[in-house]
């Protein structure tokens, strides 16, 4: 019998969310071929993030692909790469992979909600002897609000499962730009 470590369960689940892009990819070819429908539902975009205080800097770039099912919601898979460092503490780079939901009651506000498994890579300086170089995965649950104008919406979002000794972020609360094409 083989045993599933935190390591191993979270490469399952990147593992899972990669293959669902790639079936949906699959399929939007097939679909493409016969109809044309499906990628005309179909953007491509993303978003960045920015989080900074007191020494912290936080930057990240998320690539998505976003199936709109009607002018009022969408969900998609994406991709992120975040890098985090806080002067004389430590920094930190993080992958992983989302899932996520949007939905426009109105033409300007975008409301969403996103599930993000990250590989968190934390290296701390030396000064900090208590403190081991850590890597580990981090589930993140992001509700967010937005104002959208075109292809273009900037808002806020809350990680729901925000945890302060394991987050790389200093907070809860992270503005975001996400752009789609």
């Amino acid at each position: 019998m083989v045993k599933l470590s935190r390591n191993n369960i979270g490469k399952c689940i990147l593992s899972g969310i990669f293959a669902c892009f790639f079936m949906l990819f699959l399929n939007g070819q097939r679909l493409a071929d016969t109809s044309g429908g499906f990628w005309q539902n179909v953007q491509f975009g993303g978003g960045v993030g920015l989080n900074f205080g007191d020494g912290f800097f936080s930057g990240a770039i998320a690539p998505n692909a976003l199936y709109n099912f009607n002018p009022y919601v969408a969900t998609g898979v994406g991709l992120n790469f975040q890098y985090s460092s806080q002067r004389d503490v430590f920094k930190s780079t993080v992958v992983g992979g989302s899932v996520i939901g949007l939905f426009n009651p109105y033409q300007e506000l975008q409301l969403s909600t996103e599930f993000e498994q990250l590989y968190v890579n934390r290296d701390f300086d030396e000064q900090f002897v208590a403190n081991v170089d850590d890597n580990y995965w981090y589930p993140a649950l992001f509700l967010g609000a937005g104002y959208r104008s075109r292809n273009i919406t900037f808002g806020i979002r809350y990680d729901i499962l925000y945890d302060e000794d394991r987050s790389i972020q200093n907070q809860a609360w992270m503005p975001f730009v996400r752009f789609w094409f």
